[in-house]
């Protein structure tokens, strides 16, 4: 049976915005043209290859049980345990994630993952990776965020719950929220809707099982102190990423402009509070780049505009430990 093959000690969930990981195939459906051969990005299937490789290296390397002193030698290192959990934000569809998983340099993890497949305009979905050995899958659904006013569509949310060492039962949000652009102020509405969203399933959960395992995490677009973050703390969850910096000078899991800031998140019902080790911004030097316009360091990012850079991903990946008995 399965769960006999759970594994109990540390439980470490990542969470990553990848930027843009689109295949190189267009969908007639989507807005995706910019990440074509022939598009504005140029994006061919080497550059595909390299980023989903590059993915694959940086969420092996997030396994590591001492980031501060990490060196990326191999898997086997004593204080490297794989990843239970990943969700990702920002990627196209089903075959991204099955190349990742199955193709890339994470096809020995043996991941497997459930996805959503949203309306957003551009084709952009969230998934969530996940070790069979660490989280045993008992069920997965998405949720459709219903529009307000000029609202465009955007991605669902991915819910999910399985079983984690002990026999509790975990469940798991991965939300990619609309994005800020053209005005915080204007667009908030849109990230408090989601929130609503999900606040509404927890709620439904907590009626079965008052003390659930719940974890909401992803790609937020809002910082702690907004009203959509300050929604879930409404609702018992604690944001444990609040606060989270790096072990190489990452204050944030994204910077703008010189300033670092965190829109990425990882809340945790109170329940879970007493499995819970610490949070991190996982920014091991490989995933770095010297910012020669502000000072310091800044995410060695694919694509700066248009134009390539070959990094991973404009933002750090959260991580958070747990232990469960």
């Amino acid at each position: 049976m399965l769960i006999g093959l759970l594994l109990s000690g540390f439980f470490t969930f990542v969470e990553l915005n990848c930027e843009n990981l689109f295949d190189c195939m267009h969908d007639s459906l989507k807005h995706d043209e910019e990440f074509l051969p022939d598009g504005s990005h140029h994006w061919t299937t080497q550059r595909y290859w390299r980023k989903l490789n590059a993915l694959g290296q940086e969420i092996i390397a997030c396994g590591s049980l001492a980031p501060d002193t990490f060196i990326m030698s191999g898997p086997w290192k004593r204080d490297w345990q794989l990843p239970a959990l990943v969700g990702l934000c920002e990627v196209e569809n089903d075959s991204c994630v099955y190349a990742l998983t199955q193709r890339s340099l994470l096809r020995n993890a043996a991941y497997q993952y459930v996805m959503t497949h949203s309306p957003d305009q551009r084709g952009i979905d969230v998934a969530l990776l996940y070790s069979p050995y660490s989280f045993w899958l008992l069920g997965s659904h998405s949720y459709r965020i219903p529009l307000m006013g000029d609202m465009r569509p955007t991605r669902d949310i991915l819910y999910a719950y399985g079983e984690v060492a002990g026999g509790d039962t975990l469940h798991v949000f991965v939300v990619h929220a609309p994005s800020r652009s053209g005005s915080a102020g204007a667009t908030e509405r849109y990230r408090l809707r989601v929130a609503d969203r999900v606040c509404m399933v927890i709620d439904s959960i907590r009626v079965k099982q008052p003390q659930a395992k719940i974890i909401v995490a992803g790609d937020m677009n809002a910082y702690t102190n907004e009203k959509s973050i300050r929604r879930y703390v409404q609702e018992g969850m604690v944001d444990v990423s609040a606060g989270a910096v790096g072990n190489h000078g990452a204050k944030g899991t994204y910077r703008y402009q010189g300033e670092w800031g965190s829109l990425d998140h990882i809340l945790v019902s109170e329940s879970l509070i007493p499995h819970f080790q610490r949070c991190y911004i996982f920014d091991a030097p490989f995933l770095l780049e010297e910012d020669e316009r502000y000072g310091g360091v800044k995410p060695f990012r694919t694509y700066l505009g248009p134009k390539y850079k070959g990094g991973f991903s404009d933002h750090l990946p959260l991580v958070a430990r747990f232990q469960f008995e």
